[in-house]
């Protein structure tokens, strides 16, 4: 299973428990476009342990606002609902993996 989708509707509640990686990325976006597929094989390997999930910042632009989200890709790592951790730009999948651990 792939990335969940964020919107306005489902956000709070999708993160507002445990840890939770949320990429923050647009379509036109060719540094998204190399994130995507590492943000795609953490949600594959994480699956049951972390919510990994993506935000179109495009069509979830009051998300975008709330977060500040000045330049993307911005992959923000959530733990019980707060902000723990921010990305800005390409990162490596052992970056994100890091901020994940084991549990």
């Amino acid at each position: 299973m792939g990335a969940i989708a964020l919107t306005k509707e489902n956000f709070d509640e999708t993160i507002g428990k445990g840890k939770a990686l949320v990429d923050f990325w647009a379509g036109w976006c060719m540094p998204c476009r190399m994130v995507s597929p590492v943000i795609d094989e953490l949600a594959a390997e994480y699956e049951g342990r972390v919510i990994i999930a993506k935000v179109d910042v495009d069509s979830e632009g009051g998300l975008a606002s709330r977060y500040s989200i000045m330049n993307i890709p911005t992959v923000i790592l959530f733990v019980d609902g707060k902000e723990a951790k921010r990305f800005i730009g390409v990162k490596s999948k052992a970056e994100y993996a890091a901020v994940l651990g084991a549990d």
